[in-house]
């Protein structure tokens, strides 16, 4: 079971820690970065290709 089931992204980032993390990442435009922390809160490959498209990061 997903332990984050249920969750919003910035709900997953904030309960792992990883809210900081990720909007330096973003800033910074790591994309390899900002792909780590989400596969870290449990989103799918999917789920995090349509993020980097709505934070208009090109996607890998």
């Amino acid at each position: 079971m997903n332990k984050y089931e249920g969750m919003t992204v910035n709900e997953r980032l904030y309960v792992s820690g990883l809210i900081d993390e990720f909007y330096k990442a973003v800033e910074k435009k790591d994309i390899e970065a900002v792909i780590s922390i989400l596969k870290r809160v449990e989103l799918s490959n999917n789920q995090i290709e349509a993020i980097l498209v709505t934070l208009n990061l090109p996607y890998i």
